[in-house]
């Protein structure tokens, strides 16, 4: 069993065309777990081990988080690529919630772009530990001083460096470690010769000023080495000490610099990795106690307890379906029985891998804090696993972001029916966030999720990977309906037509809630409707949340409670009661002014400040609110918040009013209610569809 203070599970995340393929290739060079190294775009044709979907090369972005491991001095890395856009925001979320630390990979000429600020807030939000390695210092107008006043700045991090590049650009010799105060040099054909010498004479005086500043910094989280500091003894233990403290409580940030394309620098970030970012035991988890209303319990890390496992990531591969667990706490062996904790099934570990990519090896056991992968196991993204039944505990709680967009689609023939089936079927069980159902009145299949290329990544892998050619409808935003006051209703369900009739009367009132979907109030007294008819109530008003009287929305936030009613003792059933709180809540409805929320989306665009004018205006003229502005140089980031209805197409708008230099990130904000003429438009246009 391994000691679990020498694992360390990290993601590398980065914005787009940062490098990071081309970094975690050097990383498995170095750690031996490939013998050749390949380019993401090299003559050879082989491209780089961690690009796996044809897909993801094509667009720059992951899809699909890669999850590998390798050895670094004595310790266990366990590397998982964490999809960075926000569509993707269920993977991102699990990807980053079996993380223990990370990397953030910036570019020296790009800096600090709209991508890395997201990528740095989610991190923030899950409180991952971070150090950051600015690449491409061989790159012409690589300047890593103004990269590190960018993080500082736009980053909101305490960044320091902890080394000085020797040389920029093309003349880039190696690095100056601040800590040891060595010249550390990158020889041979792959960089994997590390020389160490003395500094030399030109770069002395800059160090000794970079170095003093470090200390300044780090010194913060030690007391042992500010006093050693004054008295002019700080040791390389000290130093080391420190910087991992001031990590680890994410107040202080370490800043390495090299160029993973030229072979410099990344044997350097490996020992950083090793050295400063946590170990299992160093962050605190939690699981929620099922039996306890969720409370809070945290993990012990102890490969002794009962098994906590959580399954980040599912795959359908060439062996059937392959599930990527992180241990919590307890041993995964092959061979044991293990609970979902969902579904209450039991399951058997057949075969138990470590992955590299595409490539597996078979293990007998993982400990706690390990990133393993299983074999053959039913489940769902997001489930978790324990040893026994009486273990009721799970890891992340059950709540699911609601999608925002729909799309309909039609296969061309029946044999893309077959296939779109098998498809969705994968897809939906993949990914929580994104659905499908038949829209009963139009007969379509409609998907939905969380953004536009959300919904384009999966129409196309169903295309290339399950050849189901489909014709995409436009796409439509997921509006919701909800209610503005509270209103009354008493009505009864009477039918008689021969045999047993359906008798139900039931009254009481629906109004607005502040928080939450739905809530049934029951204040029946005196038995005016029988107990065994209450759950009818409650059923028949949820029946009339899933299509709202307006635009057919979905309603929330309303909360139903009946308070009088009557039954027959031989007409009365549960159905008859479940028709009168339809009757009853259609009464009620249209007299608690209902309206209709549109999905809110918060945009950031970044572009050049010449046309900081056209921006806000494309952006006013799509109903957005600008809530910020931010020059910096020749650059604008302009931020507001838009609805998301009308960013459709804009992109392509986008492009040609900047003439392709400007580009916008945007993620979920909240509902709110639609303007007037708008609400009467989606009316006319819902009441247009009806008629068809």
């Amino acid at each position: 069993m391994r000691d679990i203070t020498k694992v360390r599970n990290i993601g590398i995340s980065a914005h787009i065309d940062s490098g990071k393929t081309t970094l975690t290739e050097r990383i498995l060079f170095y750690t031996q777990r490939i013998h050749a190294i390949h380019e993401v775009r090299g003559k050879d044709g082989v491209g780089a081990k961690m690009d796996s979907m044809e897909l993801e090369r094509e667009r720059g972005i992951t899809i699909c988080s890669a999850a590998t491991y390798c050895d670094w001095k004595d310790h266990a890395v366990n590397i998982i690529d964490t999809p960075g856009h926000v569509d993707f925001t269920i993977e991102v979320e699990r990807a980053l919630r079996v993380l223990d630390g990370a990397v953030l990979i910036l570019c020296s000429v790009g800096g600090v772009q709209s991508q890395s600020i997201t990528v740095n807030r989610q991190m923030t939000r899950y409180r991952v530990p971070r150090v950051a390695f600015i690449n491409k210092c061989d790159r012409t107008g690589a300047n890593p001083d103004r990269v590190i006043k960018q993080i500082r700045e736009k980053l909101g991090l305490n960044a320091v460096p902890i080394q000085v590049p020797m040389g920029l650009e093309g003349d880039m010799q190696g690095l100056i470690d601040l800590v040891q105060m060595k010249a550390v040099y990158f020889d041979g054909e792959n960089g994997d010769k590390i020389r160490i010498e003395e500094i030399p004479a030109q770069y002395k005086e800059e160090c000794d000023i970079k170095r003093e500043e470090m200390l300044d910094a780090v010194s913060m989280f030690s007391d042992e080495l500010m006093e050693a500091v004054l008295e002019g003894t700080p040791t390389e233990e000290m130093i080391m000490a420190a910087i991992r403290t001031g990590t680890l409580s994410m107040e202080f940030t370490p800043v390495m610099m090299g160029t993973a394309y030229k072979n410099k620098g990344v044997q350097l970030l490996l020992d950083a990795v090793v050295s400063y970012l946590p170990c299992p035991t160093d962050v605190d988890n939690f699981a929620l106690d099922l039996d306890h209303e969720e409370a809070e319990v945290k993990v012990s890390n102890v490969s002794s307890d009962p098994l906590l496992a959580l399954a980040f990531k599912l795959e359908d591969g060439r062996y059937g379906q392959l599930t990527y667990v992180r241990t919590y706490q307890g041993t995964l062996k092959k061979g044991d029985s293990i609970v979902n904790v969902r579904t209450g099934k039991k399951a058997k570990v057949g075969r138990l891998v470590r992955m590299h990519s595409d490539d597996m090896e078979e293990i007998d056991e993982a400990g706690a804090g390990d990133i393993v992968a299983l074999f053959g196991i039913d489940c769902a993204s997001g489930d978790t696993f324990t040893s026994g039944s009486d273990y009721n505990f799970s890891m992340t709680s059950m709540h699911v972001p609601a999608p925002v967009i729909s799309l309909s689609i039609t296969p061309i023939d029946n044999k893309a029916q077959d296939n779109m089936s098998k498809a969705l079927n994968r897809f939906t069980k993949e990914d929580p966030t994104f659905k499908t159902y038949v829209d009963q009145e139009t007969l379509e299949t409609i998907i939905s999720g969380m953004g536009e290329l959300h919904l384009d990544v999966y129409v196309e892998r169903m295309k290339r990977e399950y050849k189901a050619e489909v014709t995409v409808g436009a796409p439509q935003v997921a509006y919701r309906e909800t209610i503005t006051q509270r209103a009354e209703f008493n009505y009864t369900h009477k039918k008689q037509t021969g045999g047993s009739g359906q008798f139900g009367r039931v009254a009481g009132f629906i109004e607005p809630m502040e928080e939450g979907e739905y809530e049934f109030v029951d204040q029946i007294v005196g038995g005016s409707v029988p107990r065994e008819y209450i759950p009818s109530c409650d059923k028949g008003f949820q029946k009339c949340l899933d299509k709202g009287a307006l635009v057919g929305a979905h309603v929330t936030g309303v909360r139903c409670a009946i308070n009088d009613g009557a039954s027959h003792a031989v007409d009365s059933s549960d159905i008859a009661f479940q028709l009168a709180a339809q009757g009853g809540f259609k009464e009620a409805y249209m007299k608690a002014k209902p309206v209709i929320m549109e999905p809110i989306m918060k945009v950031a665009v970044e572009g050049p400040t010449e046309f900081q004018g056209s921006i806000m205006g494309s952006l006013n003229q799509r109903r957005g609110m600008i809530i910020g502005t931010n020059e910096e140089d020749a650059y604008t980031v302009i931020e507001a918040e838009v609805p998301l209805s009308e960013m459709f197409g804009y992109s392509t708008d986008l492009r040609s009013l900047t003439q392709g230099k400007a580009e916008f990130t945007m993620e979920f904000a909240t509902y709110r209610q639609v303007p007037k003429s708008v609400a009467e438009e989606l009316i006319a246009k819902a009441l247009k569809n009806k008629k068809q």
